[in-house]
């Protein structure tokens, strides 16, 4: 697939009056002539002008970096280059857009559209509002499949989004993770469409095992629709995390499984209330109520600008186990535990950790 990714002034110091005035008296020096009462400066060759490099003098050019020095190589940047190679290559993307250019896999992933336009979307949230900090990025792999398993929480999905930027932006291959969502995002009219473009896919096994035979890294939130539409007096504990099929799917494949805890998310929207008689209406697992919605209307939906911590813990390896492990509920049950209280205890810890829900 194509790539579009955007990839000394010396102020004169001013004289006194009467300095000026004898110079402009006296007839104007040549170049080599001495000044008056200044002894040349230690070093200083004969005809070089004071205050003023060899190569200015006789109209060479300054020597750039020989070779196996920092920066040979390089010619030197112009100013307004970078503005110039970002309209080019905003131009490029343009035209491959329009002409059809451009590549999506069988899951509909674009990830040119992903690079240069959904992650910049995302990243000002990422970096100025939410202010992501990463800790254990070096615990997902450099290559190869993985399982990252994530607690859930926010009312909104927005802790997904800002897991999928961690990764992009802080792992040294600059990975993508391929989230496994709910049905309802591929019920709603344009997020199908802009989820199934970022890489998300529907959460169910056999989807799950083809991204990971593949390579690919799979983020799972297994609290589900329980995690993340909990009361604000519930933040921070983990829910049920279903019948523990994200850990059949990583002993089939042979995938580790990354745990990750996120600490910030849970008070973005503090769901004080659920109507559950209009979210029955409206078809949608729950109708949140918090201290600005829907009081406010569309200002309410705005989150809290909370500062956010994402973990990646250490990974636990299932490629040990044989084929027929798979279908061993109680090995299942025994990594499912493991997992959630992996994070769990992770959770606890950042948050004795945190300063301030805000800072």
């Amino acid at each position: 697939m194509a790539d579009a990714k955007v990839i000394p002034f010396d102020d004169d110091r001013s004289r006194g009056s009467a300095q000026r005035a004898a110079r402009r008296r006296t007839a104007p020096r040549r170049p080599g002539d001495p000044v008056a009462g200044v002894a040349a400066l230690p070093g200083q060759q004969d005809g070089q002008q004071d205050g003023q490099p060899d190569w200015q003098q006789d109209g060479r050019q300054p020597e750039g970096p020989r070779a196996g020095e920092a920066g040979a190589g390089r010619a030197p940047e112009r100013r307004g280059g970078g503005w110039d190679r970002r309209i080019a290559g905003g131009l490029a993307f343009l035209r491959r857009r329009l002409t059809g250019e451009y590549e999506v896999d069988d899951f509909g992933y674009d990830e040119e559209l992903t690079d240069q336009v959904l992650m910049s979307l995302l990243r000002p949230f990422y970096e100025k509002y939410f202010r992501v900090e990463v800790k254990g990025i070096e615990n997902i792999p450099a290559d190869g499949g993985a399982l990252i398993v994530a607690n859930h929480s926010g009312t909104l999905p927005l802790d997904g989004l800002m897991m999928q930027v961690a990764v992009h932006d802080n792992h040294p291959q600059g990975r993508h993770l391929r989230l496994l969502a709910a049905d309802l995002v591929f019920m709603l009219p344009v997020i199908n469409e802009l989820a199934r473009k970022a890489g998300h896919t529907l959460a169910c096994a056999e989807d799950a095992e083809r991204l990971l035979e593949r390579g690919e890294l799979v983020g799972v939130m297994p609290e589900g629709f329980k995690g993340i539409g909990k009361p604000f007096s519930d933040r921070y504990k983990l829910q049920r995390f279903g019948r523990g099929g994200f850990v059949s799917t990583a002993l089939r494949t042979g995938s580790p499984i990354v745990p990750c805890s996120i600490v910030g998310a849970e008070e973005i929207y503090p769901m004080i209330g659920n109507a559950k008689t209009v979210a029955r209406v409206l078809g949608i697992p729950y109708f949140p109520i918090t201290p600005t919605f829907p009081w406010l209307g569309p200002l309410g939906a705005v989150p809290l600008p909370t500062k956010w911590t994402i973990q990646f813990g250490e990974p636990i390896p299932t490629d040990g186990y044989p084929p027929e492990a798979a279908e061993d509920p109680m090995l299942m049950f025994n990594l499912t535990d493991q997992v959630r209280e992996q994070i769990q205890h992770s959770l606890y810890k950042l948050l004795v950790q945190r300063r301030s829900v805000f800072f």
